[in-house]
């Protein structure tokens, strides 16, 4: 096979009833391209028959699919960074296998990387997701502009487009954990965004609960600022100040008043409070301290069960 012009990278987690739709609709896309491409699959851990169909596919077209299987449940970032190390194409796109994100907007990446960006992001038209998930999509969006300098107007859209060198260092970072939307606009020397289709999930149900949409928030804040932990060394400094003040007021007024009790539940009130913060504040140097342990410790970002491909005539 030629070198790949095209390497589309699509992450899988029990997928099994979009992925017949999405293969027959994406190799349509990178046959009208008319360029080599492949398509890399990673196999995330899924528990259905995902990891039959992604085999079946490369028996379709042994030469254009490639398949990675991981022997566990890695994350989507992590089976994204495990295609990059095996990518070969001049252009690499990433893209989601629940079919929210149409195959047929490649082309549009494409064309902009034509244009000379080094990274193109997509940003979703009429998003077909919850209420709840749009706001707290929104949320976070406005969280990671206010604590980082990565500006993207939709970091929940998988669909984008790098140049090689961009792969190139995202995959020499070797960081444990990290955002690779966000890690690719740090490098980029000239990005862009453009307006993408999106539709309602077809079928299957969203891999990214409440809880891990924070936990990746987490990781973007503290993998990319330290201001989480600047803002409360300026709170703890201003409270510092204050609680000075208020003890030299309570001083003053026992002098001029005498002893009292009124008051006391507002007091257990603010000292609740300020335990609240400090513990919030514990949690924040945490996060800090878990990612240099998860560094230092060097452990496997990922374990590799099975590659299937044909790289040879």
């Amino acid at each position: 096979m030629a070198q790949p012009y095209l390497s589309v990278v699509v992450p899988v987690y029990n997928e099994q009833e979009n992925l017949p739709a999405l293969f027959a609709r994406l190799t349509a896309v990178l046959d009208r391209i008319g360029k080599p491409c492949e398509i890399l699959f990673t196999n995330d851990g899924s528990r259905d028959n995902s990891l039959a169909l992604l085999r079946d596919f490369h028996r379709q077209r042994p030469k254009q699919v490639r398949v990675i299987d991981f022997n566990g449940n890695f994350g989507q970032h992590m089976a994204i960074m495990a295609a990059f190390e095996r990518a070969r194409g001049e252009v690499v796109v990433t893209l989601d296998a629940d079919l929210q994100n149409p195959p047929e907007e490649i082309p549009k990446l494409l064309a902009e990387i034509e244009n000379g960006h080094d990274v193109v992001g997509g940003y979703r038209k009429d998003r077909q997701d919850s209420w709840f998930r749009r706001r707290a999509s929104r949320l976070l969006n406005l969280i990671r502009e206010s604590t980082t300098r990565i500006r993207m107007r939709d970091q929940g859209c998988m669909l984008r487009a790098y140049r090689r060198s961009i792969v190139e260092h995202i995959t020499a970072s070797g960081e444990t954990s990290t955002f690779i939307p966000a890690l690719a606009m740090s490098y980029a020397a000239h990005p862009a965004e453009i307006e993408v289709e999106h539709a309602a999930r077809a079928a299957g149900e969203s891999k990214y609960s409440l809880y891990k949409l924070i936990r990746l928030n987490f990781d973007l804040m503290t993998g990319f600022s330290v201001v989480p932990l600047q803002v409360f060394t300026l709170f703890g400094m201003v409270i510092s100040i204050g609680s000075l003040l208020f003890v030299v007021y309570l001083f003053i007024r026992r002098l001029i008043i005498g002893p009292e009790v009124q008051g006391v539940f507002t007091l257990f009130a603010i000292l609740y409070f300020l335990v609240g913060v400090g513990i919030m504040g514990l949690g924040v140097i945490g996060e800090y301290i878990g990612r240099i342990y998860q560094e230092v410790r060097r452990r496997p970002r990922f374990m590799i069960r099975d590659v299937y491909e044909q790289l040879d005539d």
